[in-house]
């Protein structure tokens, strides 16, 4: 892929809460149709930069852009999905997923006034909503409430409810947390099927229709999901008049990893070597390093190595 569109950019952004000093210097350019997954450890600012890209705590300094535009405040072209199910309690599945069409095509008035039309609107909004829960695979679980579905259900659901709005970049905040080590590993294999939409979609000369940044602290749902990892972390190594200071996390880390498919086994001892560096580089307090050194994803991809983003950088058996 050696032509890309930035979706992303976090252009040397800082942010202090009095003295404490969070985010020092970060910058990063994600590019349509990947996956990228975000790890550091606990206290490293992971939360302050995702407030950032959303626009619901700007940066003291620098800027976060999407699609070349300075993100100031929360927009429709980012979604977001958290650990807790943030579904409306008295919808059903497919109102709950068809709600966000509906609050940002027509307005109080219209509904009020013009009935009909609005019942037409309600009506293509809610043929949407049962198509995406169908694509994942919750036919069965368009008519049910939230209490009425399982922890994955729901967060399928509320999945499809940031998909429909066909965000610009979403963003996961430990989506799967709080699930079973079973439907956790669907959920990673919905985010596998999400990616070969964007290469089907790349291979017929389309728009990706996927960009997708997953902050996760389990090392290897991270290096599963995604086609390139980013570390943040406070662990690092910069000189000042000779001082070693401690200025506040920076990108560490932002390396490509291996790409799997949705049939692919779980061989994860094709990044084992990989984990073990991110431990090294991105969590230890002993090992602290230039920051660039680490730094090499768009090094990868200018030089040509894979052939770019979206080829796989292994070849996984595939599930018999």
């Amino acid at each position: 892929m050696k032509d890309y569109t930035i979706s992303l950019e976090c252009d040397s952004v800082y942010q202090s809460f009095g003295d404490n000093h969070v985010l020092h210097d970060v910058n990063l350019k994600v590019a349509s149709g990947q996956i990228v997954s975000l790890v550091g450890p606990s206290g490293c600012g992971k939360s302050t930069l995702l407030r950032a890209k959303l626009g619901t705590f700007p940066p003291m300094k620098g800027a976060v852009r999407v699609k070349g535009k300075e993100v100031r405040r929360p927009g429709r072209d980012r979604g977001i999905v958290y650990q807790q199910y943030t579904l409306y309690p008295f919808l059903t599945a497919r109102q709950n997923v068809a709600y966000g069409l509906t609050l940002d095509q027509t307005t109080l008035p219209d509904r009020i006034l013009h009935p009909f039309k609005f019942r037409d609107i309600r009506r293509q909004h809610l043929a949407e909503a049962d198509a995406i829960l169908e694509r994942y695979g919750l036919e069965q679980a368009i008519h049910l409430y939230p209490h009425e579905m399982s922890g994955g259900m729901r967060q399928r659901v509320s999945i499809a409810q940031a998909v429909i709005m066909r965000p610009e970049i979403l963003f996961l905040d430990e989506p799967f947390g709080a699930l079973d080590e079973a439907t956790r590993e669907e959920l990673q294999t919905m985010l596998l099927e999400l990616y070969q939409e964007n290469i089907q979609a790349i291979q017929a000369g389309d728009s990706p229709p996927h960009t997708i940044l997953i902050v996760t602290h389990e090392l290897n749902e991270a290096l599963y999901v995604a086609d390139r990892i980013l570390g943040l972390s406070q662990y690092w190594s910069w000189s000042e008049q000779g001082h070693v200071t401690k200025p506040g996390a920076t990108i560490v880390y932002d390396v490509p990893c291996p790409i799997f498919s949705p049939g692919d086994v779980r061989e994860y001892e094709h990044f084992v070597e990989q984990r073990q560096e991110i431990r090294d580089v991105v969590f230890s307090e002993d090992t602290l390093q230039d920051p660039s050194q680490y730094r090499t994803f768009w090094d990868t991809v200018h030089s040509g190595k894979g052939e770019g983003i979206f080829a796989p950088s292994v070849q996984p058996t595939k599930a018999t």
